[in-house]
């Protein structure tokens, strides 16, 4: 803390180390230098509160959910779908029926693609993604092009890394059945306009995926108010585990839907001549869930929700804008993305250091950032390079881990004899 910090400024330092003290996997060291994590894109630490809560079922409520008489399945049940609750909260949703229990994003989209699509989507209808796509966002509606025929247009992107609206509107027509947008890039940090995108749509007659992988963690979201007909996050993004995730859907659509998988819980009855499916949700979490990722997931939101947006948004605001001057004042390093509008995800590349030796320098100093293609292969194809490095900052991060991958990059510009732009 600098000597001249106002009153706010360190108060604001206070808060954030009550907040990192919150996370245990802060205090280890790697490779001898204490951890820097920059890599919350790909999944954010667990608090502590969350780690004791799955412990806590584990030891004390573990049993199968729902039709169980005995203690513990009431008691596994009710936190079970107390989850439920608190994760369509977190989303602006009042009836947590229209919350489907996932293993994530992934499935949620595999899920609308194989239960809706199989259904809506014929031989020439069309669907709409754009270039800046997760690959979870496109393999499924390939799949479902190649079963019925049906045909992808993408939305290009613009050189500043935003969505082309221009083009997104000229490739709405009377065959678009639906569009399938990320709300935040994991590749560029941009943040779309999904409630414009999801009214062009509406106004062409086809229905609107969000992928809120990006946006859940971040933003304030309200499926409501974008106007979107399915919303998909993850709760490994969000401060919680791995292998859990949900499909929010408008109840109408998911009463209209034909299960995903079949199986136990998703039955109402079942004969030897046919079955009848469970009301929702349940008609799309066949088997046994994963009720300790549910429970842990609902503890994630309920931390974030102690946390604050404001408070949240405060803080990111503050990273962003320190990280985006420090990046953009290092020799050879070329930023992808928007400078305004954007989350704390930051895709570079350090002149042509190649981004996996990038990182593995980095992480000899503690220092953990993504190196690839970041499952977004259309959009590196799209601006013309192989791989970038990325650095994701979240609630827990401060100024001085910026500071260390400056330094860092630093390290690794002189490691590999300094830095040859490639542009």
């Amino acid at each position: 803390m600098e000597a001249n910090a106002t009153p706010r400024d360190r108060a604001a330092s206070h808060d954030l180390a009550d907040i990192r003290a919150q996370f245990p996997i802060l205090e280890r060291e790697v490779n001898g230098r204490p951890l820097v994590y920059l890599d919350s894109a790909a999944s954010a630490q667990q608090p502590q509160r969350v780690i004791d809560r799955i412990e806590r079922y584990c030891r004390e409520q573990h049993a199968n959910v729902h039709r169980g008489a005995h203690a513990l399945s009431v008691e596994a049940t009710e936190a079970f779908e107390g989850a439920r609750q608190l994760v369509a909260g977190h989303v602006g949703v009042s009836d947590p029926a229209e919350i489907v229990f996932t293993r994530g994003t992934t499935e949620s989209v595999n899920l609308v693609a194989a239960s809706w699509g199989a259904a809506n989507v014929g031989a020439g209808d069309e669907i709409v993604l754009t270039k800046m796509e997760h690959h979870s966002n496109i393999v499924p509606w390939q799949l479902l092009a190649r079963r019925t025929g049906a045909v992808l247009r993408y939305v290009d992107v613009t050189p500043d890394g935003r969505l082309d609206l221009d083009d997104y509107a000229r490739l709405l027509g009377p065959r678009t059945r639906l569009v399938g947008v990320t709300h935040v890039s994991n590749g560029l940090g941009t943040i779309n306009p999904v409630v414009e995108i999801t009214e062009l749509a509406h106004d062409a007659g086809a229905l609107v995926l969000v992928d809120g992988a990006q946006a859940a963690p971040h933003l304030m979201v309200d499926t409501h108010a974008i106007g979107c007909d399915f919303y998909a996050f993850s709760g490994h993004k969000m401060c919680g585990p791995t292998g859990i995730g949900a499909l929010w859907a408008r109840r109408e659509l998911l009463e209209g839907m034909e299960p995903y998988q079949g199986g136990g819980e998703m039955i109402s009855e079942v004969t030897l001549e046919g079955s009848k499916w469970a009301e929702i949700p349940h008609k799309f979490e066949a088997g046994t869930p994963n009720i300790a990722g549910a429970v842990g997931f609902g503890e994630a939101v309920a931390f974030l929700s102690d946390v604050g947006h404001d408070r949240l948004a405060a803080h990111e605001d503050e990273i962003i804008a320190y990280a985006l001057e420090r990046l953009s004042a290092v020799p050879g390093v070329t930023l992808y993305g928007p400078r305004e509008n954007r989350t704390s995800v930051f895709s570079f590349t350090l002149g042509d250091i190649h981004p996996h030796d990038l990182s593995t320098i980095l992480d000899q100093g503690g220092i953990a950032i993504r190196a690839g293609h970041h499952c977004n292969q259309p959009l590196m194809d799209h601006m013309g390079v192989s791989a970038t490095a990325r650095a994701s900052f979240y609630l827990y991060n401060t100024r001085a881990e910026v500071d260390a991958l400056i330094d860092g990059l630093g390290m690794a510009a002189r490691v590999f004899g300094g830095v040859s732009s490639t542009e």
